[in-house]
């Protein structure tokens, strides 16, 4: 194998795996926030300034992620059915890290109307992307 599509190989792992721990804790973040009482103002300060500071984190990541996976995809010509289906769960991962930034925005202006319960199941939907995507990647089903 070339040197080049090791490297990207490689930096594509570190940079997804950096994602995903963003992509894992921020919607703990906001469980925590969904939890808190009105009078409860200087740990809501705390919780938003750390998730503030971690979707400011997670940018680069996702993109750097985005950016070597695209090397590897087109620079290699890797294809297949399980490609589709990878590349499909990562626009997917893409929306819902957005989302995540909009839900922050939502607590930061006091609109957020949803329970800690409902943040603990969608802290779950990036845990069940990565399991689908490790699965494509490694066994490419089809």
């Amino acid at each position: 194998m070339q040197s080049s599509y090791l490297w990207a190989k490689a930096l594509h792992i570190v940079f997804v795996t950096s994602w995903f721990a963003g992509l894992f804790y921020l919607p703990r973040i906001y469980v925590n926030l969904a939890m808190l009482g009105p009078e409860e103002v200087a740990v809501r300060d705390r919780l938003l300034l750390m998730a503030r500071k971690l979707l400011r984190f997670m940018g680069p990541l996702s993109g750097l992620a985005v950016g070597f996976g695209l090397w590897l995809w087109l620079g290699e010509g890797i294809s297949g059915g399980w490609m589709h289906a990878k590349l499909t769960l990562v626009l997917l991962l893409i929306g819902y890290h957005h989302y995540c930034a909009r839900l922050l925005r939502d607590f930061e202006a006091g609109r957020n109307t949803r329970s800690h319960v409902w943040y603990r199941w969608f802290n779950e939907a990036p845990v069940l992307a990565l399991f689908a995507v490790v699965i494509l990647v490694v066994l490419k089903p089809f």
